[in-house]
């Protein structure tokens, strides 16, 4: 579209907004982005936006009510400045695991969420392996919904693993873990789980051949890291001979950072859509950048280009 191309953020990752801006050989955009004694959220938008296309890069991650309120208030800011179309920026979508009823008289916040974007003014979202791909559904608005899958792969590949097998931690996560081994070309293994309340989950059985392979744990998101340590634990049980876990969210919430440095994987990979916690070397976490992902949708949106062959 005709306009400048102008990106903002919030403080849940500025990071990676920089890395992003970086890419497209722009500025990050002035913005007061604070708190006010009272504990309200403060922001004011320090640069002329009129007629501009301008993307605001904000992960609703932990605190994630003050990161979602930031999000809020910089789209209403810009929209009320006359920015001819705001693009929420969303690496981490928080709230995805709310995206349904488990029992009654429960919300379905994912829903609420995307009603509060819209509602603040914004004109599309750009986000990344939602945990629910039904949220796209909650916007009636353009939703872009990019994969860490074939960078996740690519990065597995290059470390010339013997033997790979790809393991889902969940039946929900094979049709993920299947597109992953195609593209590093391994075997596959399914874990099957019941989480009898949220974040527990009980290992039931497996399918698939472990023995005498490197195993590798695909899964979108890693939140209180239990899951992922006692079926790591399951697949050295069964023969693996080295476990690895890929996962696009690392969200290493309570003491997750404690359980993955104890259990028996020799790394986990994550993408940098949330900061990642101190202490992460000591319990061989490493992240890989999707700032050059999210640059390169950022220019084909803003030239009304096709996103397809992103996905490819």
């Amino acid at each position: 579209m005709e306009g400048r191309l102008q990106i903002f953020s919030g403080n849940a990752n500025r990071p990676l907004a920089q890395e992003i801006a970086a890419h497209l050989n722009i500025n990050l955009g002035r913005a007061m982005v604070g708190t006010f004694k009272n504990g309200e959220t403060r922001v004011k938008v320090e640069e002329n936006v009129r007629g501009s296309d301008v993307f605001v890069v904000q992960s609703t991650c932990t605190p994630v009510n003050h990161n979602l309120m930031e999000l809020l208030l910089l789209i209403d800011a810009l929209r009320r400045a006359s920015a001819a179309r705001v693009t929420a920026v969303i690496p981490y979508y928080g709230y995805a695991k709310q995206e349904k009823k488990t029992t009654g008289r429960e919300p379905i916040s994912a829903k609420l969420v995307a009603n509060l974007i819209r509602t603040a003014g914004a004109d599309r979202v750009l986000t990344m392996d939602l945990h629910a791909p039904a949220i796209e559904g909650f916007f009636d608005i353009p939703v872009d919904h990019l994969q860490a899958g074939p960078i996740l792969a690519e990065h597995i590949r290059d470390m010339g693993l013997l033997r790979v097998v790809v393991v889902s931690p969940d039946a929900g996560g094979v049709g993920r873990a299947n597109s992953f081994r195609e593209r590093i070309g391994a075997g596959l293994a399914i874990i099957a789980k019941q989480r009898p309340q949220p974040d527990v989950a009980e290992m039931l059985d497996m399918v698939g051949d472990v023995e005498g392979k490197t195993a590798v744990i695909v899964d979108d998101m890693i939140s209180t890291g239990g899951t992922l340590a006692e079926a790591a634990r399951a697949l050295r049980e069964r023969g693996a001979v080295a476990v690895y876990a890929c996962a696009t969210h690392g969200i290493f919430a309570g003491e997750a950072t404690e359980i993955i440095a104890r259990s028996v994987l020799v790394e986990t990979i994550v993408t940098n859509t949330i900061p990642l916690p101190e202490r992460c070397r000591e319990a061989r976490i490493r992240a890989i950048s999707v700032a050059p992902l999210f640059a390169e949708a950022i220019i084909r949106i803003h030239k009304d280009l096709s996103l397809s062959a992103l996905f490819s």
